[in-house]
């Protein structure tokens, strides 16, 4: 795949926060859980329980000068689900390692939607940032990796995933997910090592939802009013 396909077939990204972290990731940048992790000082057991641990329910963390923040769960998976489905000899605690030093976007409006709805998540207010996939891209190209799964998901029934299940753009197989999906179900996740230190650089707009009503927070200047989750282009 190239990067001018990924931009063209994908021109939007998603991103779904915690409510009420909108002026920290805007201050701070979007941080994966790792380097969140590295700016809250937590080490040893404490920080192995939650980046290298199942975790069943969102976590808050705390410390000194900084605004409490709060580390998503993981209900979409559990370990013997993982036990299952892991390749290359790796083990539950392999993969949310892997996962918790990424940051995550969706390239489908139709799959953040449907999180959104999901009902570990639907009763409680979600904080959505729309991406710009150029500009996010152009400026991290070297760090971007595709994945044609839910990497955090094993409802259901879990797909085999191992070190090969994020690539780099160019080593991307698009044609044949293509044919296999059609070209909005080709890539599912977007994701960059580490985070976004600046990513209000290249947000659209931050959205508020809840109930499937969409609440504007923050629109940048210039930008589409129809930028969005429920947005119709």
């Amino acid at each position: 795949m190239t990067t001018d396909e990924l931009i063209a077939t994908y021109p939007r990204l998603w991103h779904m926060a915690m409510d009420g972290s909108w002026p920290s990731i805007e201050k701070h940048g979007l941080l994966s859980t790792s380097a969140l992790l590295d700016l809250y000082g937590y080490a040893g057991k404490e920080r192995d329980a939650i980046e290298a641990k199942h975790r069943p329910n969102s976590i808050q963390i705390e410390a000194e000068g900084l605004p409490g923040a709060i580390v998503r769960d993981q209900k979409p998976m559990s370990d013997s689900a993982l036990e299952k489905c892991l390749l290359d000899g790796l083990k539950p605690e392999d993969w949310y390692r892997t996962l918790n030093k990424k940051c995550f976007f969706w390239l489908s409006r139709r799959r953040l939607r449907r999180l959104l709805g999901a009902r570990a998540y639907r009763a409680s207010p979600q904080v959505v940032l729309t991406v710009d996939t150029a500009s996010l891209v152009k400026a991290n190209e070297g760090n971007v990796l595709l994945s044609p799964y839910n990497s955090g998901s094993t409802i259901m029934k879990p797909v085999k995933r191992g070190n090969d299940t994020f690539q780099t753009i160019a080593n991307y197989n698009f044609a044949t997910w293509t044919d296999a999906r059609g070209r909005e179900g080709a890539v599912v996740e977007l994701v960059i090592t580490g985070g976004v230190p600046d990513i209000r650089d290249h947000v659209l707009a931050v959205h508020r939802v809840h109930e499937e009503k969409a609440s504007l927070l923050w629109h940048k200047s210039g930008s589409s009013k129809d930028e969005g989750p429920y947005a119709d282009t």
